[in-house]
C-alpha cells in the first residue's frame, strides 16, 4: 500500500467504486488532490458518553495538545496533522466508524479506545485495511493473545500487568497471602478478563475468594452489594470495575462505612478525583500519574494544566504518547506506511514515554514494556488540593528489574497473529 498521505487514490478503492469512473474525476481534480497531500489524518475513537466517558474526554484533550505539540515541531514529514475525533460508543459503532475514517477519510492510522470489546472490533477493522492501531486504554488479555493483530500495537498496560503491580503493594501490607478476598466485578468484556487474571494471582497467592458480584455497566446504586459485603465481612474488598462505576461505589463505600480494605486491580486516576473529597480510599494500579518525577512527564503535566487548567490522568497520557510515538515514528521513517511503521515497533525502537525509563514494544504481543506504579489513598488530613490525593510507590519494575516481569510470558499468554 503506498504511503496514506491523501495524494493519492489506493487500487482497492478504485476497485470499489468502479474504476475508471472514479478515476476520471480524480485525474482532473488536481487541487483538491495537493490540498489533501498537505495534510496527514490520524483517527482517534475513544467513548465520549457513557460510563467510560469521563475517561475519554482526558483521551480526547491530550490527544489534541500532543497533535499541536506536533505540528508546532514541524508535523510529519513536513505535513500538518489533522486530528479526526470523533465518540466511539460501542464495539458496532466503533467499527464503522473505523472503516469509514480509512476509506472514506483515509487515515494513516487509528489511535484510541477504551473499551476491550470496541478495541477488538477496531483492530479487527485494522487487520483487514492493514492500518495501523494502537491501543491506549483496553487492558484484556486476549487481545495480546487470542485476538491479537499484527496491525494493533498497545500502550496500555493488560490486565496481567495491572493485577501483578498492585498485587505486590498488597503483598507488602499483608492482606493477600492466606486472606479472604471479595471482588465485584465489571460485567463486560475488560472485567471478564480482569477477574480471570486475578483469580490466577488469588490462587497463586494462597488467599481465598469468599464472594464475587458481576456489575452491570449502567449500575448506579451498589447498596445490595455493600450489604452482601456487610454479611460476608471480607479481609479485603477487590473493586473489579470501571470508568464511573469505580467513582460511585466508592462514594457509596465511604457513605455505608463499611471497615473492611478496598483495592482494585484496574484504575484510572481521573476516577478518584470525581469521588470529591473524603472518598477515595484503597490501594490501585495506574500505568501513569501526574508526580512522576520525569523530566518529559514535568514538561506533559505542565503543557496540559496551561491548556485544560488541571492536570492529565493516565488515559490522557496513554493517547498523548501514542500520539508522539506515531509521529516519531513516522518521522524517523519518512514514511506513513502502516507495515513500516509495524516493523519499526517491532524491530526494538525506544521510546521516551513520560516515565524514568523508556519503553519498547515486544515483537510478540506488541505490548508496551514500562514502568508501572501502585497508589494508595492519603489520609485525610494529609490531602492539600483535589488532586494530590494519594502516595505512589516507586516504578514496578523496579530500576534492577526487567520491564517484562510483570507482563504475561508467551506460554501465558500465546499470539499468534493473523495473515
Amino acid at each position: 500500500m503506498t504511503d496514506r498521505f491523501g495524494d493519492s487514490l489506493s487500487r482497492r478503492s478504485l476497485l470499489r467504486a468502479g474504476g475508471a469512473a472514479l478515476l476520471a474525476p480524480a485525474l482532473a481534480s488536481p487541487a483538491l488532490s495537493q490540498a489533501q497531500s498537505d495534510v496527514i489524518r490520524i483517527g482517534h475513537l475513544t467513548p465520549r458518553t457513557g460510563f467510560l466517558g469521563p475517561l475519554g474526554e482526558f483521551a480526547m484533550q491530550a490527544a489534541q495538545l500532543a497533535v499541536e505539540e506536533i505540528n508546532a515541531a514541524g508535523g510529519i514529514a513536513g505535513r500538518k496533522v489533522e486530528l479526526l475525533s470523533e465518540d466511539s460508543v460501542n464495539p458496532q459503532t466503533a467499527s464503522a466508524k473505523a472503516e469509514r475514517m480509512i476509506q472514506r477519510d483515509r487515515v494513516a492510522c487509528l489511535v484510541g479506545e477504551i473499551n476491550s470489546a470496541s478495541a477488538l472490533a477496531i483492530s479487527q477493522v485494522a487487520q483487514r485495511e492493514k492500518i495501523l492501531f494502537i491501543n491506549t486504554g483496553a487492558n484484556s488479555d486476549a487481545l495480546r493473545g487470542s485476538d491479537c493483530k499484527r496491525f494493533m500495537f498497545h500502550v496500555e498496560a493488560q490486565n496481567t500487568m495491572m493485577v501483578r503491580a498492585c498485587g505486590r503493594a498488597l503483598l507488602d501490607r499483608g492482606l493477600i497471602k492466606g486472606r479472604k478476598v471479595y471482588a465485584l466485578t465489571a460485567d463486560y468484556a475488560f472485567g471478564h478478563d480482569l477477574l480471570k487474571q486475578a483469580k490466577k494471582y488469588f490462587a497463586s497467592h494462597d488467599a481465598t475468594l469468599v464472594g464475587e458480584d458481576l456489575i452491570p455497566t449502567e449500575l448506579t446504586d451498589f447498596s445490595p452489594f455493600l450489604l452482601k459485603l456487610r454479611q460476608a465481612k471480607p479481609d479485603l474488598v477487590i473493586c473489579n470495575l470501571a470508568g464511573a462505576q469505580i467513582t460511585n461505589f466508592l462514594k457509596q463505600f465511604s457513605e455505608f462505612g463499611l471497615p473492611f480494605p478496598v483495592a482494585g486491580f484496574g484504575f484510572d486516576t481521573a476516577l478518584a478525583w470525581g469521588a470529591g473529597p473524603g472518598n477515595f480510599l484503597g490501594t490501585w494500579p495506574v500505568i501513569w500519574h501526574h508526580q512522576i518525577d520525569s523530566p518529559s512527564a514535568k514538561k506533559f503535566v505542565a503543557a496540559f494544566k496551561a491548556k485544560y487548567k488541571k492536570p492529565p490522568e493516565n488515559q490522557g497520557w496513554g493517547d498523548y504518547t501514542a500520539m508522539k510515538i506515531v509521529a516519531q515514528s513516522m518521522n524517523e521513517l519518512k514514511s506513513t506506511e502502516s507495515i513500516k511503521v509495524v516493523e519499526h515497533l517491532e524491530s526494538g525502537a525506544k521510546f521516551d514515554i513520560a516515565k524514568v525509563r523508556e519503553g519498547y514494544f515486544r515483537p510478540w504481543d506488541h505490548e508496551l514494556m514500562q514502568e508501572m506504579f501502585a497508589i494508595t489513598a492519603l489520609p485525610a488530613d494529609q490531602v492539600k488540593n483535589p488532586y494530590d490525593i494519594f502516595s505512589s510507590t516507586g516504578p514496578l519494575p523496579g530500576p534492577g528489574e526487567s520491564l517484562e516481569v510483570l507482563a504475561t510470558t508467551r506460554d501465558e499468554n500465546a499470539c499468534t497473529f493473523p495473515a
